[in-house]
């Protein structure tokens, strides 16, 4: 009896993954959105000064690429444990590289959870980022890796481009 399941990473879960897995594929997850609207305390920021990282928000014509990981059921104690900060585990329907949809698992943290930051103008959440730091590293690295990590997917996302072009703006003396 097969008791693996497959867990969509969107964010460092694409570039990290720090957990066995049986199988690793690109992936989509249509009607979701990459946002940075998450408060990091424990990884990308501390608890008086979150970082921001990814969550995933409903938007009915949108599509998230990722990677998908076919892993075995007690690899989701470590990822919950990852995931803690206000994310949740939500069914899903992907469809993997190869054309093949399966059902998998999404962390996202609601926009009620304690740590979700929300919306804000472009510039401010570039200089937010461009601040932050936590136990995991500064949040720019977080933001600069999943660019690259998705440009290495061939994968679009307008929000975390736009972010990381805001973010070398700030960065310039």
């Amino acid at each position: 009896m097969d008791t693996s399941s497959w867990v969509f990473g969107y964010g460092s879960l694409i570039w990290r993954a720090d957990f066995p897995w049986l199988e690793r594929q690109p992936a989509t997850l249509s009607g979701w959105a990459r946002r940075f609207w998450q408060g990091s305390h424990d990884h990308r920021g501390i608890p008086d000064a979150p970082g921001r990282v990814v969550t995933l928000v409903r938007a009915l014509h949108e599509t998230c690429a990722g990677m998908a990981y076919r892993v075995e059921s007690h690899v989701f104690d470590h990822l919950d444990e990852r995931e803690k900060n206000g994310y949740e585990r939500v069914p899903v329907s992907l469809k993997l590289a190869g054309g093949e949809d399966v059902d998998g698992v999404v962390y996202v943290a609601p926009i009620d959870n304690f740590a979700f930051l929300g919306d804000a103008p472009l510039e401010e959440m570039a200089r937010h980022i461009q601040g932050s730091a936590g136990p995991s590293g500064k949040n720019v690295d977080y933001l600069l890796e999943l660019a690259a990590a998705l440009r290495d997917m061939g994968a679009e996302d307008p929000h975390v481009f736009a972010l990381e072009a805001a973010v070398r703006v700030e960065r310039r003396p």
